[in-house]
């Protein structure tokens, strides 16, 4: 078979996806169209971040909005603008918005936003898409076409987008029902997912809500909440960090003793929020030189805090960030950067790492930081003096049960939610035919 032949094969391959309704199993192929051809595009109009006022009259969407507020379809409007109306342009409703300037190439199509609210003022960062197909079906479809969008993207440090350079990319059209069909149920999930979502959130904040009342608040030595059989039990007494537990620093690794396999080193970028990540791109150390570093070997519930990271307010500053050693990284050995604290007989573990979840502990170490204006470290010195009230053990043991169990409830339900969104990945690979163009 020459060239050719194999050219105009996979240039007339059947369009159909992978995962199918029953009624659809026998309907015909995907029609082979561009985005140009199902629809048309205009862009939004002036609607500066300078005219947003809680109180202006005009609701509005800015594209910033679309990569960090929404999901695939607009919920609720949250902006307004005091630009005059003649200004600017007003979606119908039903409309498909697309950022047209961004940073990462992989993330504008990852970010298209059904909008389905008329008389919304769009920004004019946005490409707005209107069809006569069943627009939240391609709203979900062009999230799935990361990798053609970004092909088109120009642009060095500001990443542009321009609609004529989205018109000819290749898409499939099925019926009309069909794409009623995928986009409910794809919708119906993201309903599911959002359910869950605030499920975890009111857990959060009924944990956020124990905490400050089962510690004593600034300027007292009880806490406003406390369990019946402790309440007759006095003061909770004062104490520095450094009096309460034993610490070691971790090690610093050399590159060149790094395996595949072995003992894991803990890094500093293996750290995430409250955990240490999985092993995916873990590193090693071969058993014969760990042994000789048991000095630096992990246990269950160890503390972990980074010395040595970005800065608060960053997102995923590391900087004194908090992780409890669970069952499967013990033994592991820590690597530089970071500090390991146990508990010593004037304290339980479990109650010592409830500490570090504090907003007051986030305030200390922000007062702590040295560093420039990016990078920080946290000088040892100035962490064990981080003060707090303790009681007796038996209190400590009961409000680290408590909050313990919240925690377990927090994190099934985080993992529920991850698990929902694995599915949702899937039926999108599957509901949407690839294109072999």
């Amino acid at each position: 078979m020459n060239n050719t032949s194999t050219g105009s094969m996979r240039a007339t391959k059947k369009l159909i996806p992978e995962l199918r309704f029953p009624e659809f199993q026998k309907a015909e192929e995907w029609q082979r169209t561009t985005i140009g051809e199902v629809g048309t595009f205009y862009y939004g109009k002036s609607a500066p971040k300078w005219s947003l006022s809680s109180d202006a009259p005009t609701l509005c969407v800015r594209y910033g909005e679309l990569y960090t507020k929404f999901d695939t379809i607009i919920s609720e409007i949250i902006s307004r603008s005091n630009i005059d109306p003649s200004n600017l342009r007003f979606s119908k409703g039903g409309e498909i918005l697309i950022p047209r300037v961004g940073e990462v190439p992989q993330d504008f199509a990852k970010n298209c936003c059904y909008l389905p609210f008329p008389n919304i003022a769009i920004g004019e960062m946005i490409s707005v898409y209107e069809t006569k197909e069943y627009p939240i079906f391609y709203a979900y479809y062009f999230r799935t076409l990361w990798k053609q969008f970004a092909e088109v993207v120009e642009g060095q440090n500001v990443k542009n987008l321009y609609y004529v350079n989205l018109e000819p990319i290749v898409v499939g059209k099925p019926s009309y029902f069909e794409q009623q069909k995928i986009a409910s149920c794809l919708s119906c999930l993201d309903e599911v997912i959002v359910a869950h979502s605030q499920k975890l959130d009111a857990l959060k904040d009924h944990k956020k809500g124990l905490a400050q009342n089962l510690f004593p608040q600034e300027g007292e030595t009880v806490p406003k909440w406390r369990f019946p059989e402790f309440v007759n039990d006095g003061e909770w007494a004062e104490k520095k960090l450094g009096e309460v537990c034993s610490y070691f620093k971790g090690f610093a690794f050399q590159s060149k003793d790094y395996t595949s396999h072995g003992r894991r080193i803990v890094r500093v970028s293996d750290m995430g929020f409250d955990y240490i990540k999985n092993e995916t791109s873990a590193i090693y150390i071969n058993e014969d030189k760990a042994e000789l570093l048991e000095k630096w070997k992990l246990q269950k519930d160890d503390l972990i805090i980074t010395t040595v990271g970005s800065k608060p307010p960053v997102y995923d500053s590391l900087v004194g960030r908090t992780i409890v050693v669970k069952s499967k990284d013990e033994n592991s050995l820590l690597n530089q950067n970071a500090v390991c604290l146990r508990a010593n007989k004037k304290i339980k573990q479990v109650f010592l790492n409830t500490l570090f979840k504090r907003s007051e502990y986030v305030s200390f170490i922000e007062s702590i930081i040295r560093g420039n204006a990016n990078q920080g470290s946290i000088a040892l010195v100035d962490l064990f003096k981080y003060k707090f009230f303790q009681p007796m053990q038996q209190e400590q043991q009961k409000i680290a049960s408590c909050l313990s169990a919240l925690d377990k409830l927090i994190a099934a339900q985080t993992e529920k939610i991850e698990q929902l969104k694995l599915h949702k990945k899937g039926l999108m690979q599957g509901l949407f035919p690839k294109l072999n163009i």
